[in-house]
């Protein structure tokens, strides 16, 4: 049984690319030097035997435990693992932290824990306003890490702490989380070559 679409699918399906090459085009001009910030941050803390930690809410979430796993696993090709985690994926921890010191705390007790001198955290949050993200990345800088982010919308609060800071310039938290991961695994592919691992 064919259901009757409420909406103009050919409309819908083009506005939809239509507004995602526009934020492509303009996350392009926007980020390009804090991109380059941000490899230069990631290739220091590897070569000086640190890591990267990424963490994040929700679909960020998603975004941290994939670009960990680029990193650790591959990318494009078979070559030494890349010293990366994302705090998102261990459920134990996540509950305890929510459980008896609360939610906004869930990042920075983990970043507290695991962050050295030298370590590179990465906070995702598409409104840049995430407690617990500002809260981890405040913490990473205690710790002596350098706090970078991915952002969106106009940065939020999280501009006063992370930098590098790549806010992507769109109000539409889809367009937001397709830019976030582009530029993750452009990190990814860049962190190869820069370490000299393809």
């Amino acid at each position: 049984m064919r259901i009757r679409s409420l909406i103009d699918l050919n409309v819908f399906f083009d506005a939809e690319f239509d507004e995602h090459e526009a934020v492509v085009s303009a996350t392009r001009q926007a980020l390009v030097e804090p991109f380059r910030q941000l490899v230069g941050n990631a290739v220091e803390a590897i070569e000086g035997g640190n890591k990267i930690l990424f963490f994040g809410n929700g679909g960020s979430a998603a975004d941290c435990q994939h670009l960990a796993t680029e990193l650790t696993i591959r990318y494009k090709t078979d070559r030494a693992p890349i010293t990366a985690i994302a705090l998102t994926t261990d459920t134990s921890a996540l509950t305890a932290c929510g459980n008896d010191f609360g939610f906004d705390e869930l990042f920075a007790r983990q970043v507290e824990a695991l962050t050295r001198p030298g370590d590179l955290a990465i906070g995702i949050s598409t409104s840049g306003n995430s407690e617990n993200v500002i809260r981890g990345l405040q913490k990473a800088l205690e710790m002596g890490a350098t706090a970078a982010g991915f952002g969106g919308h106009d940065g939020g609060r999280m501009k006063e702490v992370a930098d590098p800071f790549l806010v992507v310039p769109s109000e539409t938290t889809a367009r937001i989380q397709e830019m976030h991961i582009t530029i993750g695994q452009l990190l990814c592919g860049a962190l190869e070559q820069e370490l000299g691992l393809v």
